[in-house]
């Protein structure tokens, strides 16, 4: 590495936003599956404080011996649908308050994995699961939760989709932050290191380190300095960037995973915007040229971009895994916030652009008496982009008591601030009524 790649670096850390957005340990709770509750909350309990009990220290080592940021230190669990199915309890919420105890002991920030797996159908667990989703999120501080609903394999669960838009309805009420903590999926992947969808699939290794990293404020300022040239041009710098991130990201990564005496997983590339000034995935799509997000040539804009930090990130890392794209959250990032504000951005545009980058409708709020019908149905049109496109996609919208459209939420930190956004006043409810199973599309039929 000469003396301007090390430059370059320490002015991607110091000025652009770079940082490790998170280094992520994933547990499995296989061997905690027990018919008695209290005796699997023990063991999940046990298991989790002591497998990641060094990984705050670490992070904070890496820190200090290397000047890189790390945001957030993390931990995902098996699915636990999976684990508390066992146990014939009539709710989950006892699993959840002892993920969060276990987070609170650690000083970690999320514990993602009060998750279930219904793309093709429930196991009795999962509906309890889904079932105690809002009281759990409502009591807990740290956890974090996902269902995955669709896949381009199995088809989409639609009496899962119509259950999900009551919880979505049901926590709202409770506490306007639970659905901040909730994210529905089409193709969900097992090694998602970010929340609130991470969780740690039944695939992966008894412990692994999974690395996230961002830095929508890196390509940002090197495509500042190509105004004006061609898009191939704009797609080879992004991706060269890209690379360069990465990297940074195996080598935190590997470290963490090294001092923590566990496998390394992967690292997930993911343009993650905050609400910090100049760390926008707005504002990278308008130095592309889009007037303003949302403008006509937004979707191709962000197609492009998705596919060059994905083509960066694999030149860079063998074990290339998560999501790895662009991420659009409305209320994290002040560019979409803007946009939304002065009109070019809305619902049905945020879904076209779902079609193209790595996750999908998210961060949203919505007028606090949207029905659940409406949430549900909004959450089948993502599924059906991910089913028929073979990617993942999510909902992540926050309905909120007492606000209409044109208000404006207050979320704080990472989370931001949001306006209230229309939705389409069209009743859904005679087609979510109909639950049963949407059928996976022909070309799922692969043998």
């Amino acid at each position: 590495m000469n003396a301007n790649q090390i430059y370059e670096t320490s002015q991607m850390l110091a000025s652009e936003n770079l940082d490790i957005r998170t280094i992520t340990m994933g547990i499995s709770l296989l061997d905690c599956i027990d018919s008695d509750s209290d005796w699997a909350c023990q063991k999940i309990y046990d298991k989790i404080t002591t497998k990641a009990r060094d990984l705050v220290k670490v992070g904070q080592q890496i820190e200090a011996e290397y000047g890189i940021r790390i945001a957030n230190k993390r931990v995902t669990v098996t699915p636990i649908a999976l684990i508390a199915a066992a146990s014939h309890d009539h709710d989950y919420v006892k699993y959840a308050k002892t993920l969060d105890r276990a987070a609170r002991t650690l000083g970690i920030d999320f514990i993602g994995g009060f998750s279930a797996l219904v793309q093709k159908g429930y196991q009795e667990g999962d509906r309890v699961l889904i079932d105690s989703i809002p009281e759990a999120l409502a009591e807990t501080g740290y956890v974090c939760s996902s269902v995955n609903v669709g896949s381009s394999k199995s088809g989409i669960n639609m009496d899962a989709v119509a259950q999900l838009g009551r919880v979505v309805v049901d926590g709202s009420q409770r506490d306007v932050m639970t659905n901040a903590k909730l994210v529905v999926f089409c193709n969900a992947v097992q090694d998602n290191p970010f929340m609130a969808g991470g969780f740690h699939g039944v695939s992966e290794p008894d412990t692994v380190i999974n690395a996230g990293v961002s830095g929508p404020g890196v390509v940002k300022a090197a495509l500042e300095k190509v105004k004006g040239q061609p898009m191939d041009v704009v797609a080879e710098t992004i991706k060269k960037t890209a690379f360069k991130v990465t990297r940074m990201g195996q080598l935190v990564g590997s470290i963490a995973a090294d001092k923590l005496g566990v496998p390394f997983g992967i690292v997930d590339l993911s343009l993650a915007p905050t609400a910090t000034p100049g760390d926008s995935v707005a504002e990278v799509l308008e130095e592309i040229g889009v007037g303003q997000v949302g403008g006509h040539g937004t979707t191709a804009a962000l197609a492009m971009l998705n596919d060059a930090v994905k083509k960066g990130g694999i030149m860079a890392c063998s074990h290339v895994g998560g999501l790895s794209g662009a991420f659009i959250p409305v209320s994290e990032d002040a560019g979409m916030i803007k946009a939304v504000e002065s009109g070019t951005l809305n619902i049905a545009k945020l879904e076209a652009m779902t079609a193209v980058c790595s996750v999908g409708l998210d961060m949203i709020a919505i007028p606090g008496n949207t029905p659940a019908e409406t949430i549900s149905a909004m959450i089948a049109d993502e599924a059906a982009i991910g089913m028929i496109n073979n990617k993942t996609t999510a909902v992540r919208v926050i309905p909120v008591p007492g606000k209409e459209v044109g208000d404006t939420v207050e979320f704080g930190g990472l989370l931001g601030h949001a306006p209230i956004m229309a939705v389409n006043p069209a009743p859904a409810d005679r087609l979510i009524h109909r639950g049963g199973l949407i059928p996976a599309p022909i070309h799922s039929f692969k043998n």
